[in-house]
């Protein structure tokens, strides 16, 4: 994996996934559901998780698919004004 994780954020295995009857896959972040793929995309997910040797390298597939949804400009919902 190299400099691929140079934080070290994936070994606290921050994404969760699901998949549903149907097939669909739920990615969450921290408990927050950030993807839904359905059909192919779903099906080629699901064969890569499967090959994955070690959590760190599922924690790996589901970042890359999930892709920048972090921008830094979310709000924190925990506080009230």
């Amino acid at each position: 994996m190299g400099n691929t994780d140079k934080r070290k954020r994936l070994e606290e295995e921050v994404f969760t996934y699901r998949i549903t009857k149907n097939n669909s896959v739920f990615i969450e972040y921290q408990g927050k559901q950030v993807m839904v793929l359905k059909g192919k995309e779903a099906e080629k997910i699901m064969n890569r998780i499967d090959q994955a040797s070690t959590e760190k390298d599922v924690q790996l597939i589901l970042a890359k698919v999930t892709g920048n949804f972090k921008r830094g400009n979310e709000k924190d919902t925990s506080t009230k004004k």
